[in-house]
């Protein structure tokens, strides 16, 4: 199976270096071209000049970009190299109706789709450990899974086109509800002089415990927050959930509160930090003395 790869941002890099690894990486296109030509020396693959260049070339192209304009335009550019026997993966965080009109683009085009959001952070990239939710048919997805597997711990199908962005969306309403809960529980024990290290390592192993606590309590605690998951692009995920939501005429109350926070601090700069950058207005709350809603 020759696998080619879109995408080599913070995540991209680490999911293509594992397919590279595992002897399936064919090549890899990316808007900056700069970008691909470091990874293909580094990883003994070749850079396509464009993305039907990728296509051509290879049985399966996995993608994974920023924003849903983005997915588009790439499958847009692969459509006169897709036919028959061709698999698109798109590993995306995008609504539910771009994956569906992907489909649709691809699917006319001859070939086949799946929606394929990831879940798991940088670390997951790098470590080959993602857990993924997949839209479209399970046929398709059978055939590509020996593709999958060098990335995830995990792939599991979802449903028809749409279900795995459908997925993806629970998972970025949760995380918004896991960075308030945790960040604004350390900003209370910092307030009442507690040593934070000892209270994630209770807390950690306790009913309350969870992923983010134990890897990005330590750092937040000391103002460290290089992106894992930027809040920007957390941001970008909830203004579609809301979108979601909207459509169902619901307004969900942690994500206009978490979308309110994230706005804060991209205003002040900290848009391309970790999610976790969140316990800076947390810790402003005891601070100030704040007893207002933030």
């Amino acid at each position: 199976m020759k696998v080619g790869f879109i995408g080599l941002g913070a995540m991209g890099s680490g999911m293509a270096a594992n397919l590279a690894r595992a002897g399936l990486l064919q090549g890899v296109w990316n808007r900056t071209a700069a970008k691909a030509e470091a990874f293909a020396r580094a990883h003994g693959v070749t850079v396509a000049a464009n993305p039907a260049a990728l296509a051509q070339r290879c049985d399966v192209v996995i993608t994974c970009v920023s924003a849903d304009a983005d997915v588009l335009a790439v499958v847009e550019a692969m459509r006169p190299a897709l036919g028959a026997g061709k698999v698109v993966v798109d590993c995306s965080t995008i609504s539910v109706g771009t994956a569906r009109r992907a489909a649709g683009l691809v699917t006319a085009a001859g070939a086949d789709f799946l929606d394929a959001p990831v879940s798991g952070g940088v670390e997951g990239a790098r470590n080959g450990q993602l857990v993924m939710m997949v839209g479209g048919e399970s046929e398709v997805l059978e055939r590509v899974r020996p593709a999958l597997a060098p990335m995830s711990k995990s792939v599991v199908h979802m449903g028809p086109a749409g279900a795995g962005q459908a997925t993806k969306a629970v998972n970025q309403i949760m995380a918004a509800g896991i960075n308030q809960a945790v960040t604004e529980a350390l900003a209370f024990g910092a307030a009442m002089g507690l040593e934070l290290d000892k209270v994630i390592e209770v807390v950690g192993g306790g009913a309350a415990g969870n992923w983010f606590v134990t890897h990005r309590g330590p750092t937040m605690i000391r103002d460290h927050f290089e992106p894992g998951f930027k809040v920007a692009l957390h941001h970008k995920d909830l203004e579609i959930c809301r979108a979601m939501a909207a459509e169902k005429n619901v307004a969900l109350p942690l994500v206009e509160m978490t979308l309110h926070h994230y706005q804060r601090l991209m205003q002040a700069g900290h848009g391309e930090e970790d999610i976790s950058a969140l316990y800076r207005l947390k810790h402003e709350l005891f601070a100030q003395g704040n007893k207002k809603s933030l």
